[in-house]
């Protein structure tokens, strides 16, 4: 599905879920997607966290990804689109989940090292970044980068809104929770995609794109929310790309109208239209 906004940086999100350790075969799945979006108009394809590999912490995490960022590279280049993609990341006896954001002519713009680690797997095998998400002009929009966790710290989404970003690229694998002995699950962890994304795009004024692994094990719902709260586009689907436009104009409405931006440097009141 596509939402039309004003002309601007067209975004793809793919939901699908990586095959673990089918590598070649997430990465054609990748160049079908990225085809498919350049026609869709998109200048920009975001995919999951660490769908390359599939997403394993602890079956994953001892092979570095430096050859799938070559062919992530490459299919950017042969598909003339920006990609941001997730691949594990070795550095000495550390291993990292990074996420990288490779241009059109297959730079690679920035990477960034995932702070927040999730659970007892990602924890146990995974050391957390300790550097923040750089910011990059891409076709006029400052983009920066969280994965997954990351963006359920509202401190972390303003920091970087805070930092100049006015379009957050956030891989994402939310599993769904299975049941306690009751039979019952208190936290549907569906609310991180249908609420609190756009609560972070909201209080901190920036477009989110958030790209999550489909079902049945994860909770889907990849979503693209604009700085007003708004879901633009929702997946519903086990592997399907959702393609919106980031208006700068809206951006900078949504700034006027309450900026919390301002107000959270200067620690002064704000007038609103409240």
């Amino acid at each position: 599905m596509t939402a039309a906004l004003h002309p601007g940086l067209r975004v793809a999100v793919l939901q699908a879920t990586g095959v673990v350790n089918s590598v070649a075969e997430n990465l054609r799945r990748i160049a079908v997607r990225a085809h498919e979006a350049r026609q869709c108009g998109a200048k920009l394809l975001v995919t999951p966290e660490l769908f390359t590999s599939g997403y394993a912490p602890t079956l994953v995490h001892g092979t570095d990804g430096a050859a799938q960022r070559e062919k992530l590279a490459a299919i950017a280049v042969e598909h003339g689109i920006a990609l941001v993609a997730s691949t594990v990341e070795h550095e000495e006896d550390r291993h990292h989940i990074s996420a990288s954001l490779f241009g059109p002519d297959g730079t690679e713009l920035t990477r960034y090292r995932k702070q927040n680690l999730y659970g007892t797997d990602e924890n146990s095998v995974f050391t957390p970044g300790s550097e923040a998400p750089g910011v990059v002009d891409f076709n006029g929009v400052k983009i920066a980068m969280g994965i997954c966790f990351d963006v359920e710290f509202p401190e972390f989404v303003r920091s970087t809104a805070l930092a100049g970003a006015e379009l957050l690229c956030v891989p994402t694998a939310v599993p769904l929770r299975a049941a306690d002995d009751s039979g019952e699950q208190p936290f549907d962890t569906r609310l991180i995609p249908s609420m609190v994304v756009p609560t972070r795009a909201l209080e901190s004024q920036l477009f989110i794109a958030y790209a999550n692994h489909a079902g049945p094990n994860f909770a889907g719902l990849s979503t693209i929310a604009d700085p007003y709260g708004r879901r633009l586009a929702t997946a519903s689907g086990e592997d399907e790309l959702i393609v919106v436009d980031v208006d700068l104009q809206v951006l900078a409405q949504a700034r006027r109208d309450t900026d919390y931006l301002a107000r959270f440097m200067t620690n002064e009141p704000t007038a609103t239209n409240d």
